[in-house]
């Protein structure tokens, strides 16, 4: 928790003049009791207007003052609670752009969205509240009880026993209700990953006919989010009425005593009254201060979960080398490489070992979950191989500045995702500087430009979630984007997999003759996408079963004999009906 005091800098003004503000609002509060108390005993008796109507404007100054004061502290409050949870999100983005892909995996999406935002923002609603309460209430309580002293310390002595019995009372709610908020945050948690899940597979859902089940799946962690924000609900609203309790007991004791000390002579009027007022300033109080005790616990419980992702430090660490030797003999070496993912309890891949020449490519094909986008992922370094090493130009991927690194490399993932904006927004992705020209041919290298220029060129406006645009589409823009780069070393990762044969085919034809001559890892489950390729990697449980060219393989492998035959039949089956 400590450590996010840090992104305070910059605001440490606002932290300190929003209290300084209360305080002064509070002594100015705290005076008013006895300025009534004037009046009720020394300008009601005499019959003095002049004095009642003197006494009338101190408290309107002082009512004046107050309020300049109170917005001032609101000013600051909100300024510093602002500044603060904009330093920290904006922290925390940052944090979460820094780690790797392994730590994501553990992390979560939902959950990282949800402390991005549900959690600043109720960390920044209970940092203004306590800003503008955390110094105030108990001045004003305390206050009040010194005040009540220098009256008669008798009755005084009614506040000395209230005050501790309502502190017990609002500590001991407070502790029970933070690790109660914490559940509530984490059960949201689930309720956003539903939700999520619905948006992004709604098409999947609808097509399976799986609405209903889905709706009742949302429906049980809705009203369990609903059960523990009820459970806690209950609990902190007991505050309230516990202090309304005691506190009126108090009063009721206050005034049975004062009247029996203005009987005897020992109080005035005005001094029961300056009590009672002091009693009531302090119930007005200690229901602010409950309302933000209600309100610190879920705070503390966000600001925790906000502090431990900012603690989660990423376990790939950046190299230092920023130079690229392009001359060397081999583009992309895998030596013995082995991949056990966080967590898991089997390795994704075993002792794999191949070399790449520029110019080259690298077929690579399997089962699904025999871990080929596994292997294709070692060489931008999305994850660090647990055993062996990869090679890129002849040096340990690991030495390499991760930009310098991926600069080199371009990578078109298997699950396609292109941002809402133009097609030149989506294409500056891949190379910032790029000009329409250069755009223009990753565009028809990618076997996009066609649709593109039917639809208004770069300019044209892609939907979120890439939705007016079909799969097809899609990856072939996700393909240009890569090539815009004008990459060394090409990796596609089954990103052809919604094409037509003869888009495949000219797609194939374009890559090799695209300037530069880049080395390419050619990653599919078609036979017909990997077969003239210059070697092809067969892949089975994350061990290497053959390694050769597509008629060796044929001769040699009997797991790549069996794809070829297996979609040989799929095709010859799909010719025949």
């Amino acid at each position: 928790m400590k450590n996010l005091l840090k992104y305070f800098r910059g605001y440490g003004k606002e932290a300190l003049c929003a209290p300084f503000f209360k305080i002064l609002e509070a002594a100015f509060e705290l005076l008013v009791p006895f300025v009534v108390a004037a009046i009720i005993d020394r300008g009601v008796p005499s019959g003095d207007k002049v004095y009642i109507v003197r006494m009338c404007g101190v408290l309107v100054l002082l009512g004046t003052v107050g309020l300049a004061t109170t917005l001032a502290a609101q000013y600051f409050a909100a300024k510093g609670a602002v500044g603060f949870c904009t330093n920290l999100r904006q922290a925390l983005f940052d944090h979460i752009q820094s780690l790797g892909f392994s730590e994501r995996d553990l992390l979560g999406s939902s959950s990282m969205i949800t402390r991005l935002t549900s959690d600043i923002n109720t960390v920044q609603s209970g940092l203004n509240m306590t800003l503008r309460l955390m110094m105030r209430s108990p001045i004003i309580v305390f206050g009040a009880m010194i005040m009540a002293f220098t009256i008669d310390f008798r009755s005084a002595l009614i506040f000395l026993v209230t005050i501790p019995v309502l502190t017990v009372i609002v500590v001991g709610i407070t502790l029970f209700c933070i690790p109660l908020y914490d559940d509530v945050q984490k059960k949201l948690e689930k309720v956003l990953l539903s939700v999520k899940e619905n948006l992004v597979g709604a098409r999947v859902i609808r097509a399976f006919c799986k609405e209903e089940q889905e709706t009742e799946k949302f429906s049980q962690r809705n009203d369990s989010l609903c059960r523990e924000q009820k459970r806690v609900g209950k609990i902190s609203a007991a505050m309230n009425p516990l202090t309304f309790v005691i506190i009126n007991l108090a009063i009721i004791l206050l005034i049975y005593r004062g009247a029996l000390e203005v009987e005897s002579g020992a109080l005035t009027q005005g001094m029961v009254i300056a009590l009672y007022n002091y009693m009531s300033q302090i119930l007005v109080e200690l229901i602010k201060l409950a309302n933000l005790i209600i309100s610190i616990p879920k705070s503390l419980a966000c600001a925790k979960r906000v502090s431990s992702v900012l603690s989660v430090r990423p376990e790939m660490q950046n190299g230092s080398d920023k130079t690229v030797d392009f001359g060397t003999e081999y583009a992309l070496e895998y030596v013995g490489c082995g991949l056990r993912y966080s967590g898991a309890a089997e390795d994704s891949l075993e002792n794999i070992s191949f070399k790449l020449k520029q110019g080259e490519t690298l077929g690579v094909i399997g089962p699904t979950g025999c871990g080929k986008s596994s292997l294709a992922a070692l060489a931008p370094r999305f994850y660090d191989c647990t055993s062996g090493e990869v090679r890129v130009y002849g040096k340990n991927v690991r030495d390499y500045d991760l930009d310098t690194l991926r600069g080199a490399i371009g990578f078109v993932f298997q699950k396609n995702r292109l941002f809402s904006g133009t097609v030149r927004d989506n294409l500056s992705f891949g190379a910032e500087n790029a000009d329409d020209s250069d755009m223009i041919n990753a565009l028809k290298s990618a076997q996009a430009w066609d649709f593109v220029s039917e639809k208004g060129g770069l300019d044209f406006e892609i939907s979120q979630g890439s939705s007016n645009l079909s799969g097809g589409q899609t990856q072939r823009l996700c393909i240009a984007r890569a090539l815009v780069r004008k990459p060394k070393i090409l990796i596609l990762d089954d990103s052809s997999s919604a094409l037509d044969y003869a888009t495949e085919a000219r797609l194939r034809s374009a890559i090799s003759k695209l300037e530069g001559n880049p080395a390419a890892v050619i990653v599919s489950q078609r036979v017909s996408t990997v077969m003239h390729c210059d070697r092809i990697l067969v892949l089975e449980d994350g061990r290497c079963e053959g390694l050769g060219t597509h008629d060796q393989l044929l001769k040699t492998c009997a797991e790549y004999r069996e794809i070829c035959e297996s979609q040989l039949r799929a095709s010859e089956g799909g010719a025949a009906s």
